[in-house]
């Protein structure tokens, strides 16, 4: 990948989350599973990864002007100073550190433009992988919610982490942010 960037989502994005969706089995627990076919991935965009800084954020992580992956923020609550992070990446590209990247580039965003003092997210403990694009993006652990979770039949422990607008900036190279 030689230009990475971060962008709200277009319409003409529907080609590629439908392409993530179908390479990523495990998106179906983060979209819906329109978002596996054009028409419905152009509705998902319009519907669900919509941008609105006031209260909910999200951006494409976009390779070489293709859209491969979600960072967002969520239950923003400018009284309190927090909000809510999440991301994903289509398989394809996992493994190189690019969630970090786009997790930490839009936590600074949100302490910088937002004055957000506190970015929390969770995830599941069977998921390491997670557990380190969190770490990797400067964010600390802070403790476990037992059985918050339930997929197939089964319920999931989630660890939280957050990171706050005081902890040091992680030595990652954040990402271009192109905004409205």
């Amino acid at each position: 990948m030689t230009s990475l960037l971060l962008r709200p989502w277009r319409q003409s994005d529907g080609g590629a989350l439908a392409a993530a969706y179908r390479a990523s089995s495990d998106l179906d627990r983060q979209l819906d599973p329109d978002a596996g076919t054009p028409a419905g991935a152009e509705r998902v965009i319009g519907e669900d990864l919509g941008w609105d800084s006031q209260t909910a954020c999200n951006l494409a992580i976009v390779a070489d002007g293709t859209a491969v992956g979600n960072v967002g923020l969520s239950r923003i609550d400018p009284r309190h100073g927090t909000a809510w992070t999440y991301y994903w990446l289509a398989a394809p590209a996992r493994g190189q550190g690019l969630a970090a990247r786009a997790t930490a580039t839009l936590a600074h965003w949100a302490a910088e433009e937002l004055q957000l003092h506190r970015v929390e997210l969770g995830h599941r403990t069977n998921n390491p992988a997670s557990c380190r694009v969190a770490r990797s993006a400067g964010f600390a652990a802070e403790g476990i919610q037992r059985e918050k979770l339930h997929y197939d039949g089964e319920r999931f422990d989630v660890e939280i982490h957050a990171r706050l607008a005081t902890d040091p900036v992680p030595a990652l190279q954040l990402l271009e942010l192109r905004l409205p």
